[in-house]
């Protein structure tokens, strides 16, 4: 059984397996997310292009996009016999080519439909089939709005459902815009769990480092995080000993790295470019002495012809002359502070 009391969202373009696995280094209890994979990509493209991963991603879910019963139905069995832990359908991203392709948020407009798509899936395999959604879309104004979504989808046997925290606007918002400018509600959210103790509630929408998960966790039954997560991913260092007991130390910014090394090497000789998995870990120092310095060497060479684990073990040491440098700046002042007093 999936302990969901911690995830890692689905995010577009960014939470591909080269992010998912420098995420497990950080820790290996959350559940992770991939990104949304349509139905269409899977049974047309093939399966063999979207869903490979390293078996150390797991626990792991798929997120797809569709609206077809059918054919979200397939691609819940593909799911299954490719090793995924649980296959979610996505119900709250509000982009335009999401909604064109009749799936995202657009679908809290129609319950049943959703539904439909639920059972489909559970009839298909035997892992764990959720939802992500929105707490409402356009003119949904009130809680009532979103129980009529989540009652006949909670009806199919459906028990996990993940909901971000804000309506979804799909004219006149941008899909950034949809993340900042329509106002967290939380206390729909722990009305709904309260309503429905029997269904898992997860909370995703706002949430920015572990501190912020801890009045959630008081309401429902796990949280989602998501940009905080991609843009300073060492906030996921102490997941593990937080909120899942683990007695293991937690590594240090230096050690993540140098445990990533190994993944890295090993997908550079199968040929991926050392820029598509870097671009993943540019906010590892985040906050640290040398962090810009960091982030700027890699940028600029990681996109070279050749570049190999060099490159990074270059930039680590970049991290470690400027930490030293601040040290002893440090140290000089104490020094002199001494000498004046």
């Amino acid at each position: 059984m999936l302990d969901r009391k911690f995830c890692c969202a689905p995010l577009m373009d960014w939470s591909d397996r080269h992010c998912r696995y420098f995420w497990r280094q950080l820790s290996q209890q959350a559940v992770l997310y991939t990104e949304m994979i349509t139905t269409g990509a899977i049974l047309h493209a093939g399966p063999e292009r979207f869903l490979p991963f390293h078996q150390h991603e797991n626990p792991l879910a798929l997120q797809l996009g569709g609206s077809n019963p059918q054919d979200l139905g397939r691609c819940a069995k593909i799911a299954e016999d490719w090793g995924y832990d649980e296959v979610n359908l996505n119900c709250g991203c509000p982009s335009d080519r999401v909604q064109n392709g009749m799936f995202g948020a657009c679908l809290m407009a129609q319950p049943q439909l959703v539904a439909d798509c639920i059972k489909s899936m559970q009839d298909s395999c035997a892992i764990p089939v959720t939802v992500k959604h929105r707490i409402g879309i356009d003119d949904m104004e009130d809680y009532r709005d979103m129980v009529a979504f989540v009652e006949p989808i909670a009806a199919t046997g459906c028990k996990t459902f993940i909901v971000h925290a804000r309506k979804a606007w799909l004219q006149g918002l941008s899909p950034k815009e949809n993340r900042e400018i329509p106002p967290l509600q939380y206390d729909m959210v722990y009305r709904l769990k309260k309503d429905f103790p029997d269904l898992e509630i997860i909370l995703n929408g706002g949430l920015v480092d572990l501190d912020s998960c801890d009045a959630p966790l008081q309401q429902v039954d796990g949280v989602m995080l998501g940009r905080a997560a991609y843009q300073n991913p060492y906030v996921l260092a102490e997941v593990d000993q937080r909120f899942y007991n683990s007695d293991a130390p937690v590594k240090s910014r230096e050690q993540v790295l140098l445990d990533f090394f190994p993944y890295i090497e090993q997908q550079l000789s199968a040929g991926a470019h050392l820029n598509y998995i870097t671009r993943h870990i540019l906010g590892l120092f985040q906050g640290q002495p040398g962090a810009k310095l960091f982030r700027r060497y890699i940028s600029q060479n990681a996109h070279l012809k050749g570049a190999g684990i060099e490159v990074l073990q270059q930039a680590l040491q970049l991290i470690v002359d400027e930490r030293e440098r601040a040290e002893q700046y440090h140290n000089d002042r104490l020094q002199e502070l001494s000498q004046q007093s």
